[in-house]
């Protein structure tokens, strides 16, 4: 097996120093976020969230960012996997990860479920198909064929005829509060910069890591 490593574009991004970051991180991930928004980057608010179940197993995947406040706000079924993991282990990880702009945003925190009128709001805000769809997908669960979610789908098409279609119960969404947060901008020769701010109590303090 060859050792050599592979061929890769090199890293050529400005230098990011202390002085260019706001000091409410929350701040500046929102103005990465416009930033790759406004270049134009595919899916700018998707992000890899990292949970651990009650037997300490990790586990990541790819979730939507949809609201950013005193906190990360995301949607997805209470009896999925990381719903599960959530119920155990009541914090988690995310990643933002921007290639074409050599950027990464990396937050820790705790996990708060949002308010009930929240996830009413937001689930009354997506198309009737998704909405379905939450309905009809036992998310996470083993499903015996394709087919059998598709004749779920068609009966809740039926049950819910004209009418609107309500939140199940067992879907809504989280808040990840975050009390750490690092930016990283790729840099030449792997001399990468790395701020994190941490959180203690109300305050942010702002370090330099070395890459």
């Amino acid at each position: 097996m060859s050792t050599s490593e592979p061929t890769r574009s090199p890293y050529e991004g400005v230098a990011l120093s202390e002085e260019d970051l706001n000091s409410d991180p929350l701040a500046e991930l929102r103005a990465w976020i416009e930033r790759a928004r406004n270049d134009g980057l595919p899916e700018p608010g998707a992000m890899c969230l990292a949970t651990v179940g009650g037997e300490a197993q990790p586990s990541a995947r790819m979730v939507l960012l949809r609201g950013l406040d005193s906190g990360l706000v995301f949607f997805t079924s209470y009896g999925s996997r990381k719903g599960r993991d959530l119920a155990a282990n009541p914090r988690a990880a995310a990643v933002f990860y921007w290639p074409q702009i050599q950027r990464q945003i990396r937050i820790e925190g705790r996990i708060e479920q949002v308010a009930e009128s929240e996830s009413d709001a937001y689930f009354a805000s997506r198309p009737r198909g998704h909405q379905l769809s939450a309905w009809a997908s036992e998310q996470s669960d083993i499903l015996d064929s394709r087919e059998i979610l598709e004749r779920r789908l068609e009966d809740f098409d039926l049950r819910f005829g004209g009418q609107s279609v309500p939140r199940p119960h067992s879907w809504g969404g989280y808040r990840l509060i975050p009390h750490r947060i690092e930016f990283w901008q790729g840099r030449v020769n792997r001399m990468h910069d790395r701020l994190e701010f941490t959180r203690t109590g109300a305050e942010w303090q702002l370090h330099r890591l070395s890459p």
